[in-house]
């Protein structure tokens, strides 16, 4: 074969291999809206991962104050919310001034009042993560990961109406005892 003829073959061969990696290797995703809309969910879920023990990168505002300036009509945070992961680092790790029993309901719950006069709602974990709740929704105790996991679910979605929740160990006898109101004190059983 002469040399323009070899050309035209590896040209085409080429060509042919190009198509068949658009088409065949990945997985059909080879048209432009299928290729906007993976960098789309690509970008919705780096915008999704937090950093682990992030801090606020300036201290005129208290993350309560800034948590408060979220909450809206429709949402209860922003989607562009680079503090959200300082907030949730805030919620777990402030330290406890005060405890209380919580409101009324059908589970038990403690009302904690944290660094910078912050609320918040504890709720005490009694079943282990995979343990299954067998007869009615409101049988055995509440089970405390539900509402973690109901807020990241929340903002997967990208309804961000749940309310901030992170999971949080606490020591009753060196957090809650000392700060613990006389009405709370009176719940608990000394053995």
């Amino acid at each position: 074969m002469k040399l323009k003829q070899r050309m035209v073959v590896l040209c085409a061969v080429l060509l042919l291999l190009g198509l068949a990696k658009i088409f065949l290797l990945d997985g059909g995703e080879g048209s432009a809206a299928n290729r906007r809309d993976l960098r789309a969910f690509r970008k919705m879920e780096s915008g999704l991962s937090l950093p682990r023990g992030a801090r606020l990168t300036h201290t005129l505002q208290s993350p309560w104050e800034i948590a408060s300036q979220w909450v809206g009509p429709r949402e209860v945070y922003p989607e562009e919310t680079p503090e959200l992961a300082a907030v949730l680092t805030s919620l777990s790790t402030a330290r406890i001034e005060r405890a209380d029993v919580g409101y009324k309901g059908t589970q038990l719950k403690a009302l904690l009042v944290l660094d910078g006069a912050q609320k918040v709602v504890f709720k005490p974990k009694r079943y282990n993560r995979d343990y299954v709740v067998e007869g009615e929704p409101y049988a055995g105790y509440d089970r405390h990961n539900a509402e973690v996991a109901a807020f990241h679910l929340d903002r997967i979605l990208g309804f961000r109406r749940a309310p901030l929740v992170v999971g949080r160990y606490v020591n009753l006898r060196t957090e809650i005892k000392p700060v613990a109101t006389d009405q709370l004190l009176s719940t608990f059983l000394m053995q």
